[in-house]
């Protein structure tokens, strides 16, 4: 029970086409949310999901004390296509090749004007795969979107980045159980054994494994116990058609990649109204400081505040993290609140 008002529900969208061709057909955008919206509907802040991750699994930070709060804030939470709950190619008969992060935001601009009647946006909160969501919100709608905060994203994604998910995506087709395109005959057991452990290499730093800090502080008594159970079960809980849709939006993930702005980044940064708070984790394989630190130049309004310590990624959704929590709620708090 929260002390809080929650609401979820399924909108409708209908059959929804996707930008680089293709039907959703019947597609569906789960939802859910947090707190009162105002009389003037200005209250608001969108906080998309990250990678696999649904409503459920991100509503943790939310809460009078937390990083966003329910009391002062009406927060919406829309589930990404692909994630399990909304629309996704594990259970769409023709789902498109490609569903990009572009489509996720209009699809969720919808959701927003269509059943809550918002539009203006005072933030919207995003972390990995949620914040160039996030960073998509505030270069589609320059003049909707009041504030953003970009924990572990980028505007676009880094050629390295793209080497990492290019490996995930290549480990996925060389199972025997698929049939191309990112479509399986039945899950692909032993490859998402293999995903989970090449996605561990990523998600932590190096010296958070030289540390062993998923010994020392995670509790688990070795290493491929904290394999198993933080990264190959994770995994293996997922459609394998879902993750590699998911993939293929990270990969191709660009706000610039659209009629409005052409390809051409530093345009669409400079196109940005909102003040935008970038917050990458110092020592993330993922989304690299230097990455936000480039962006930070064509921002007409940017802060870059990265977390310091050795939890790599992970330190952007810092759950049982006492001083990367502690960092990241003093951080968005004093942002939301100029």
């Amino acid at each position: 029970m929260t002390s809080w008002p929650v609401q979820e529900g399924v909108f409708a969208l209908g059959d929804f086409q996707a930008e680089r061709g293709g039907v959703i057909v019947d597609a569906r955008l789960a939802w859910q949310t947090h707190g009162t919206l105002n009389a003037a509907r200005d209250n608001v802040i969108v906080y998309p999901c990250s990678y696999t991750a649904t409503h459920e699994g991100q509503r943790w930070l939310i809460g009078p004390d937390g990083v966003l709060d329910p009391d002062r804030w009406f927060i919406v939470i829309p589930d990404m296509f692909s994630d399990g709950l909304s629309s996704g190619a594990a259970d769409t008969p023709g789902y498109p090749p490609l569903v990009t992060l572009r489509d996720n935001v209009l699809a969720q601009s919808r959701l927003l004007e269509e059943v809550f009647g918002i539009e203006q946006i005072a933030a919207v909160y995003g972390f990995s795969m949620g914040a160039m969501q996030a960073y998509h919100w505030a270069a589609l709608f320059p003049e909707r979107v009041q504030r953003a905060v970009v924990v572990c994203g980028s505007a676009r994604t880094a050629l390295h980045n793209q080497v990492f998910l290019s490996g995930l995506l290549r480990t996925l087709e060389a199972a025997p159980e698929h049939l191309g395109h990112g479509r399986f005959a039945e899950e692909p057991r032993a490859a998402l054994k293999a995903f989970g452990h090449i996605y561990a290499a990523w998600g932590l730093s190096q010296d958070f494994y030289r540390a062993e800090l998923f010994r020392t502080v995670l509790g688990y008594p070795d290493l491929e116990s904290y394999l198993q159970a933080e990264w190959v079960e994770g995994f293996g809980r997922c459609r394998a058609a879902n993750l590699y849709a998911q993939a293929m939006s990270w990969l191709h993930g660009d706000i610039s990649a659209n009629t409005l702005y052409g390809g051409d980044l530093r345009r669409a940064l400079r196109g940005i109204q909102a003040r935008v708070l970038l917050m990458p984790s110092e020592t993330d394989l993922y989304f690299r400081v230097a990455d936000n630190a480039a962006e930070l130049t064509d921002l007409h309004a940017g802060s870059l505040r990265p977390i310091p310590g050795i939890w790599g990624h992970r330190a952007g959704s810092p759950a049982g993290l006492t001083e990367e929590l502690a960092f990241l709620k003093r951080a968005v708090r004093d942002w939301l609140n100029t």
